[in-house]
């Protein structure tokens, strides 16, 4: 599995930045898929996942923020990341979602999102 992702960047408290990850993988429809990010010191951790059925859950932190979304006829997955905060500031990896972080090893370059105060 090849792992593409892109958009970060630096932006300021308030704004708004949408992320996309290009997987290649068969079946791409099939799969539920996720964000992750991990900060500076801290373990990498979800962020927000979809289902196949298009089904989405949220960590609580960016509930209301944030939106995932999926394009199966270009195998990318969105994160659509609104009213930014210090907080959020991490690398962000999209990938398989799992139940156990620590099972996936594939996890690709991720991209940066810095969010100033």
């Amino acid at each position: 599995v090849q792992l593409q992702a892109s958009g970060g960047g630096w932006v300021q408290a308030g704004g708004s930045l949408r992320l996309s990850c290009v997987v290649s993988i068969n079946y791409f429809s099939t799969y539920a898929m996720a964000w992750y990010r991990q900060a500076p010191g801290k373990r990498r951790e979800l962020v927000a996942a979809i289902r196949n059925s298009g089904l989405t859950n949220y960590e609580d932190s960016v509930k209301g923020r944030f939106a995932i979304s999926r394009d199966n006829a270009k195998n990318t997955v969105y994160l659509q990341m609104n009213n930014l905060k210090p907080e959020d500031t991490a690398v962000y990896y999209c990938n398989k979602f799992v139940l156990h972080i620590s099972s996936l090893r594939n996890w690709g370059q991720g991209t940066l999102v810095t969010v100033s105060s």
